[in-house]
């Protein structure tokens, strides 16, 4: 038998080898994060060597100025309705919707100190500006609203889904996304409580087509401005922050990302 007889008898998990000898454990973990594959992947070789699991850690990462987790100023973890998966509206006492390009977020949560295992029942508060680069709760005209923040718990596969819109790119910051993980729903009431924060970067190409757009008019100079080699949060490496972006103007983007936390 030649070896290529045998590599092709030997199945999914040589083609997978093969996949991560090209492109890489995190980019291949990218393309599966909606699939049931990633524990197929397991530990082992890995470019990450600070990881023994052979996972990759997302760095933590600052929550910014404007968390509304209670460790500067509002807490809105704390609200009746802030479990959500659409997070375009604010609820309570209004219901202003955000306006901009719809988007769709996928984050999968797996553990590093277990052959990439998916997180079940754990929590994720997910927030980021609107299209004109502010945030609810703290920008001028818009500390009443809420939007653009939501709270989910993972499912099996340890993912959760928040429906969106494309956030913004305000001066000095390359376009990203902010999040925490709470050990489960119960916990995610106050930022004592949260387990790792992070932020996704999103990738050039989709910023460069929804900042051409209609309301995003102020991004499109800010964008030109920043770069992941100078941002203040991306610049020591966004290799496993940069998020997978597929879709349209028309249809919408759907960004995906897996999240490597300590279980």
């Amino acid at each position: 038998m030649s070896d290529d007889d045998q590599r092709h008898h030997q199945g999914l998990q040589q083609d997978l080898r093969v996949l991560l000898a090209r492109a890489g454990r995190r980019q291949v973990l990218r393309w599966m994060a909606g699939a049931s594959l990633i524990p197929l992947l397991g530990c082992g070789d890995d470019d990450d060597p600070t990881d023994p699991s052979g996972c990759s850690r997302i760095p933590e990462e600052t929550a910014g100025p404007y968390p509304a987790d209670g460790s500067n100023g509002p807490n809105v973890l704390q609200q009746s309705g802030i479990v959500r998966s659409d997070i375009r509206a604010s609820f309570g006492n209004t219901s202003t919707v955000a306006e901009g390009v719809p988007m769709t977020v996928t984050l999968t949560l797996v553990d590093t100190n277990n052959a990439c295992a998916p997180l079940a029942g754990r929590a994720i508060y997910l927030w980021h500006c609107d299209n004109s680069g502010e945030y609810s709760l703290y920008g001028a005209g818009i500390t009443n609203e809420n939007y653009l923040r939501g709270v989910q718990e993972t499912n099996s596969q340890g993912q959760v889904t928040f429906t969106s819109i494309f956030p913004a790119c305000y001066s000095g910051r390359w376009p990203h996304i902010h999040f925490e993980v709470y050990p489960d729903l119960a916990s995610a009431t106050s930022s004592a409580n949260k387990r790792a924060t992070s932020q996704l970067a999103l990738p050039q190409a989709a910023c460069d087509e929804v900042y051409a757009t209609s309301g995003y008019s102020e991004s499109v100079a800010n964008f030109q401005r920043v770069s992941l080699a100078t941002d203040n949060v991306f610049s020591d490496g966004s290799s496993t922050q940069l998020a997978t972006v597929t879709g349209n103007l028309t249809d919408g983007y759907v960004v995906t990302l897996v999240v490597g936390v300590a279980g």
